[in-house]
C-alpha cells in the first residue's frame, strides 16, 4: 500500500498526522510520501517538501508567489503519478490541492480531500468543482455534508481531531502553573496570527489595542505565543518600531509554542480569525476575533460579492449566530479590539454564558476524527 499525502501549513501537518497513524492501524506495511511538516514526518511521512512551502493566503499573495507554486505543484503531482500511490489525500490547501487531485484523478489514481473549503461561506457551487477533483471529501464540520449532498458529491463529516485532543473541562489553574502566570491577575492572549503576513497587518492594531486594555486593567499580564521563529521576527520587527512599546513592555511576555495552554491559562483571547478560533473555543475562553487582508484582496471579495455569510469565526458560525464579537478589515481598530476585550473582562456572567454553549459545540464535534477520516479512506480504497 503506497499512500501520498499533501498538507501546507501547521494546521494540516497535525491533522495529516493524525490521519497517518490511524491509517498505519489498518494498513500496517503502508509507505507514505509527500509533503508535510514535523508532525507528519515524525508520523512516518517521506516529505519531498515541507509544508511551509505552500503557507499562502490571500488572493494578491498568492499572485506574488505564483510561479514558485506552480512549479512546486508541477513537481509534486509528476512525483505522485511516477509512484502510483493507491490513493491521493490532499489536506487543506484547497488552492494547490484541488488541482493537484483533479489532474491524478484524470489518470486513474483515487483521490480523497480532507478538510472541506468554506463552501458554506464562499461560493457554494464550488462542490461541484471539488467533486470533479476528489472521489470523497472529509468533513470538519457537520454543516458540510449537505452542501455537497445537493450536488451529489460523496462527503463524509468525520468531526474534528482537535475537539478529540482537548479536555472538556480545560484545567485553568494547571495551565498558569504551566506557564509561570500569576494566579491572582487577568491574563490577555494575544495571537496576531502564525503567517508573516498576518502579523504585520495585525501586530500594530493588537498591540495599540492591548495598551489601551492595559491602561484600564494595570495588573494585566499579556502574552503573546509565536508560531515558529519566522513569526517571532516578526512580531519583534513590528514591536520594536511600536509607539506603545515602553508602556507594554513590563506585562508583555512572549512565548514560543503554547498557544493552546495559554489560551485555558486567560481570562479573553484577541486572535485573527482562523483555526485559533476553534481552540479558544474548546479552551472554553472568551475571545475577541479580527482580521485584515491585502487592500487588494478586499477589493475583490467586496467587488464580486464573494463573502456570502455575516459571520466568519468557527464559534459563531457553528453556533448559527454571533456569540464572540468579530472585528474585521475597517472594523478592525485598537478602540474597537481594546473595547470588545474590556468588555468581556469587566463582565465574568459574559463569560459564563459562554461555557455551555462553547461545551455543546465541542461535542458535537468530538467523533475520533482520525480514526474516522481513516475508515473513510479504507472503505474508498476496497472499492474495485
Amino acid at each position: 500500500m503506497k499512500i501520498a499525502l499533501v498538507a501546507g501549513e501547521a494546521s494540516g501537518d497535525l491533522l495529516g498526522a493524525g490521519l497517518i497513524a490511524e491509517l498505519r492501524k489498518r494498513f500496517p506495511q503502508a509507505e507514505f510520501g509527500g509533503v508535510g511538516g514535523d508532525a507528519m514526518r515524525a508520523a512516518g511521512l517521506d516529505a519531498w517538501h515541507d509544508a511551509s512551502e505552500l503557507a499562502v493566503m490571500g488572493l494578491a499573495e498568492v499572485l506574488h508567489h505564483l510561479p514558485r507554486l506552480l512549479r512546486l505543484r508541477r513537481d509534486v503531482r509528476e512525483r505522485v503519478l511516477a509512484w502510483r500511490p493507491d490513493v491521493f489525500i490532499g489536506i487543506d490547501a484547497p488552492d494547490f490541492n484541488l488541482g493537484v487531485e483533479k489532474w491524478l484523478k484524470q489518470r486513474d489514481i483515487r483521490t480523497v480531500h480532507y478538510v472541506s473549503p468554506s463552501v458554506w461561506a464562499w461560493r457554494e457551487n464550488r462542490a461541484e468543482k471539488i467533486g470533479r477533483s476528489a472521489d470523497r471529501v472529509l468533513c470538519l464540520f457537520p454543516m458540510e455534508p449537505p452542501i455537497y449532498a445537493k450536488h451529489h458529491i460523496d462527503a463524509r463529516f468525520v468531526g474534528h481531531p482537535l475537539a478529540d485532543e482537548m479536555p472538556l473541562e480545560p484545567d485553568r489553574t494547571a495551565a498558569r502553573r504551566q506557564l509561570g502566570l500569576d494566579h491572582d491577575r487577568p491574563v490577555l492572549a494575544l495571537l496576531p496570527g502564525s503567517r508573516v503576513g498576518e502579523i504585520e497587518r495585525l501586530g500594530n492594531d493588537f498591540l495599540a489595542a492591548a495598551a489601551r486594555v492595559l491602561a484600564s486593567a494595570p495588573g494585566l499580564q499579556i502574552v503573546v505565543p509565536m508560531a515558529n521563529t519566522h513569526a517571532q521576527a516578526a512580531f519583534q520587527r513590528v514591536l520594536t518600531t511600536h509607539p506603545d512599546a515602553d508602556a507594554l513592555a513590563p506585562a508583555l511576555r512572549e512565548i514560543v509554542g503554547h498557544a493552546r495552554t495559554l489560551m485555558i491559562a486567560s481570562d479573553v483571547v484577541l486572535l485573527a480569525s482562523g483555526t485559533a478560533t476553534l481552540e479558544a473555543m474548546l479552551a472554553k475562553r472568551p475571545m475577541v476575533v479580527a482580521y485584515k487582508v491585502a487592500s487588494l484582496t478586499y477589493a475583490m471579495v467586496k467587488l464580486f460579492g464573494l463573502l456570502k455569510v455575516e459571520n466568519v469565526s468557527l464559534p459563531n458560525v457553528l453556533a448559527g449566530e454571533r456569540v464572540v464579537p468579530e472585528l474585521m478589515q475597517h472594523d478592525c481598530t485598537p478602540e474597537k479590539l481594546a473595547d470588545a476585550t474590556l468588555a468581556f473582562l469587566r463582565d465574568p456572567d459574559a463569560t459564563a454564558a459562554l461555557q455551555p454553549r462553547f461545551r455543546e459545540l465541542h461535542l458535537q464535534l468530538r467523533q475520533d476524527a482520525s480514526a474516522r477520516a481513516a475508515d473513510a479512506v479504507a472503505e474508498l480504497l476496497a472499492r474495485p
